[in-house]
């Protein structure tokens, strides 16, 4: 009975209770979360790093941390979400990041049944300045999303996580890695939510062997 209660409590608190086979107690499998993003210096993969800490808050949840570079056709039709990261250049993102939001079409061919429809997507960005793009540079990575009919959130920020990496205090601060660390949660959470909301109770109870 004491068990029982407790099961209670935490799903009234909003909690997601899981068993020992990464099921949530109503049967809902885990859920993928692809953290992809370009990074030279090491600043936007610290960012990565701390994004993937935040989604992995939330369970049932897996997350794949890779360069774009490194994504397959595989990784990116298994994810529930998709969360990307850039640095600024040019108040854009990188060029390796943008011919990797191509490739969704012309390498793993997405279209015309779009895909990456109802996925959680998300951006993240460092820059060297204060003004130097940032909020330009996530807008068009969810632009990229938006196209694709995936559910686009922030978390972080007003468009998502960001960092500024020069000047008076050079290299990403705790403050911005707990927005990172914010961001990854509510992508998770809210990917958690949406696989509940399209997964029919009877789908639920027979992959759980009921």
């Amino acid at each position: 009975m004491i068990q029982l209660l407790r099961v209670l409590f935490l799903c009234a608190a909003g909690f997601v209770v899981t068993s020992a086979n990464g099921q949530s107690a109503d049967g809902l499998r885990g859920i993928n979360v692809l953290v992809a993003y370009h990074s030279l210096s090491g600043n936007t993969e610290r960012m990565a790093e701390a994004v993937a800490e935040g989604a992995r808050t939330v369970s049932p949840t897996h997350v794949s941390v890779k360069r774009v570079q490194q994504v397959t056709a595989e990784d990116l039709f298994a994810a529930d979400a998709i969360i990307l990261g850039s640095p600024v250049y040019w108040s854009n993102m990188a060029g390796e990041v943008k011919a990797f939001i191509d490739d969704w079409q012309f390498k793993f061919g997405v279209f015309p049944e779009f895909k990456l429809k109802n996925k959680v997507g998300a951006a993240f960005a460092t820059g060297g300045q204060i003004s130097s793009g940032k909020e330009l540079t996530m807008l068009s990575m969810l632009a990229a999303m938006l196209g694709n009919y995936m559910i686009v959130v922030s978390g972080g920020g007003a468009f998502g996580a960001s960092a500024t990496t020069e000047g008076n205090s050079p290299g990403i601060d705790e403050q911005e890695l707990a927005g990172a660390r914010d961001l990854g949660q509510r992508v998770a959470e809210v990917a958690v939510a949406v696989k509940r909301g399209f997964e029919p109770p009877e789908g639920r109870a027979a992959s759980s062997g009921q």
